[in-house]
């Protein structure tokens, strides 16, 4: 009973994570090409622009071409 319910929590936690999941459109410094990502960047070589966080990947996908304008430095 333990291990099933142990289970069944685990999994709800994996199913609302992945929902929960915010998406972030970033640049790489060098070439200036930008892409939609799952997780905030933390190398250096990305620079996360825009605002903080989409929703959404449609969302994100869509203000690629907005806010991915210009190389950044």
């Amino acid at each position: 009973m333990l291990k099933t319910l142990a289970l069944a929590a685990t999994a709800a936690a994996i199913v609302s994570t992945s929902a929960l999941a915010d998406y972030y459109v970033v640049q790489e410094k060098a070439t200036g090409k930008c892409k939609v990502v799952e997780t905030r960047p933390t190398e250096t070589t990305w620079l996360q622009i825009g605002p903080l966080a989409f929703k959404t990947r449609d969302e994100a996908e869509k203000q690629v071409t907005v806010i991915c304008t210009t190389k950044r430095p």
